[in-house]
């Protein structure tokens, strides 16, 4: 498996002996000794997965939680656990909760799940600004026969709403459903529910 692990523990050992397995089983691995240090390096659309302790001085991970608001997908590896931080952890969208000590089969495989989800939830990120790019590609007009059309009208009442012939308004649609890559008028409302759902 690959992709990038961030690890966050104030335990230079602990961090050590992650990197070194986590290295071992394909991923590549960056080491922060705290969450400022983490916040400090982290990048804009910053990838990878969140390894982080619950309980750090200064900022704890329950924090770096909240401050990261979803970016990273998150799993807290941590030998002060308890239920009450694992309920709030979870609530707050954490991928996994593990506790110290953890078996090393565990932790990768929670990893490569928290990287999985991440993937799918970039390539629908993707997905969804392709067709948001496909209709700002619209014409006014195109675009006014797109909303008649997704309100459930036919060509005909299109054609009436819009003071036009119906014919016209067959172009307008061929040339909707030719931009946003659809066969039938059912495909394109929707793609079109799904770009506006987001």
């Amino acid at each position: 498996m690959s992709g990038l692990v961030h690890l966050v523990d104030d335990q230079p050992a602990v961090l050590k002996a992650l990197a070194r397995l986590l290295g071992a089983a394909g991923f590549t691995v960056r080491a922060y000794a705290g969450a400022r240090d983490f916040l400090d390096a982290l990048e804009d659309g910053a990838d990878g997965c969140l390894v982080l302790d619950l309980s750090m001085p200064g900022m704890d991970g329950l924090a770096l939680q909240q401050a990261l608001a979803g970016r990273l997908p998150i799993i807290f590896l941590t030998g002060h656990g308890d239920i009450d931080s694992g309920v709030r952890a979870m609530k707050l969208g954490a991928a996994d909760f593990l506790t110290k000590p953890v078996d090393d089969a565990r932790l990768i495989a929670a990893i490569e799940a928290a990287l999985e989800q991440q993937r799918r939830l970039r390539g629908a990120d993707a997905e969804l600004a392709a067709i948001r790019r496909r209709l700002a590609t619209l014409t006014p007009r195109e675009t006014e026969v797109l909303e008649l059309l997704m309100e459930g009208l036919r060509n005909k009442q299109v054609a009436a709403a819009l003071g036009t012939v119906e014919k016209t308004v067959k172009v307008h649609r061929a040339r909707v459903m030719a931009k946003m890559q659809v066969r039938s008028p059912t495909a394109l409302v929707r793609l079109v529910d799904r770009a506006r759902r987001g």
